[in-house]
């Protein structure tokens, strides 16, 4: 697929930086930058979703005022390429991901403002079809309260959960009962976080009980885990360790299951490359979000429109991740667009 998108032409004039904030569910506020690439008469967008606040303000604040040099005429490919040889940076990044995302940031700008200065759109390009796209909600919980309060927005909510060890029998139950999780990410493979979760075997066990048809996301896999998890390999999925093809075939298990969060491979080539190689050889797929705040939120929908629109996505619109949930959001599945333009 990249390679009937990388010769489009785009024509970079000049590029702009602004900065997103909200107050989240999970107890963060969450700083995300938008990259407006402008030319021709067209502006493409995308976010940068990288999770340290100061890295994004130093971000904005070095790199605000058009010092880049991102001017000029190119294909897609060769705007990667020269991408390529540029320090996105004005200080290393603390968090060697960071680099992915600020240049997916880039990228998915540039095929928005290529798809809009050619006048068509990604489904157009490569012939696929917009679909409506189930979605889950995304959430910490400490009590099975704030299930409670997404149902009364949206009734029919499925859920994609985050267990900790502090999930005790009763509240395993209580989540249990209420029904419609779909995913369970243990988070096994973030090092260095506020969300880092240890592998532990017990947790393991009762998830597996108390949720029959869930996937499982990112285990951490021990001589005392790995017996609980092969018995549900049919269900495992993996978030955290993908960033390529090479990821992928790097897995302890042959894939059932991938969560494509496209800020996680950084370019268009290896995204697009990784969603081939699943098509291919039968993996299936959902999509992740990274709380983005902005365009990021519509394009990572949009994947999910065009590629696996039936899956347990994890793509809720922005207003699912407040800390005050609004009165009236949109309800799972979403609507795709009657009139799409560009990448959004």
């Amino acid at each position: 697929m990249y390679d009937r998108l990388a010769e489009l032409p785009l024509v970079v004039d000049e590029y702009a930086l602004s900065s997103a904030s909200l107050d989240t569910s999970s107890d963060f506020t969450r700083v995300t930058t938008t990259i407006s690439l402008s030319g021709d008469g067209e502006t493409g967008r995308g976010e940068d979703v990288g999770y340290e606040s100061d890295d994004q303000r130093r971000f904005q604040d070095a790199f605000g005022d058009g010092i880049l040099d991102l001017m000029g005429t190119y294909t897609l490919r060769s705007f990667s390429n020269h991408l390529d040889d540029l320090d996105l940076f004005p200080e290393p990044p603390e968090r060697a991901a960071d680099r992915h995302y600020r240049r997916w940031g880039f990228e998915s700008a540039a095929l928005d403002l290529a798809l809009r200065q050619a006048d068509t759109d990604l489904g157009a390009m490569l012939d696929r079809s917009y679909n409506p796209i189930n979605f889950v909600v995304s959430t910490r919980l400490e009590s099975a309260d704030r299930l409670d309060e997404i149902r009364t927005v949206h009734p029919d909510a499925a859920f994609k959960l985050d267990p900790t060890s502090e999930w005790d029998e009763s509240l395993i139950d209580a989540i249990a009962e209420r029904g419609g999780v779909r995913v369970l990410d243990l988070k096994g493979h973030y090092e260095g976080t506020d969300v880092d979760a240890a592998p532990d075997p017990e947790l393991y066990r009762r998830l597996t009980e108390a949720f029959p048809d869930a996937i499982f996301e990112d285990p951490a896999l021990t001589d005392e885990t790995r017996p609980i998890m092969e018995a549900v390999r049919d269900r495992l999925s993996w978030d955290a360790p993908i960033t390529s093809i090479e990821s992928v075939e790097s897995l302890p298990f042959e894939p059932q299951w991938l969560n494509i969060k496209p800020s996680r491979f950084g370019t268009l080539e290896s995204l697009f490359d990784t969603i081939d190689y699943c098509e291919a050889h039968g993996i299936r797929m959902y999509g992740g979000g990274q709380f983005e705040l902005g365009v990021g939120r519509g394009q990572i929908q949009t994947l999910a429109s065009l590629w696996y629109p039936d899956g347990p996505n994890d793509v809720a619109p922005g207003g699912y991740n407040a800390a005050d949930l609004p009165e009236k959001l949109p309800t799972s599945p979403l609507t795709p667009p009657d009139d799409p333009t560009g990448f959004r």
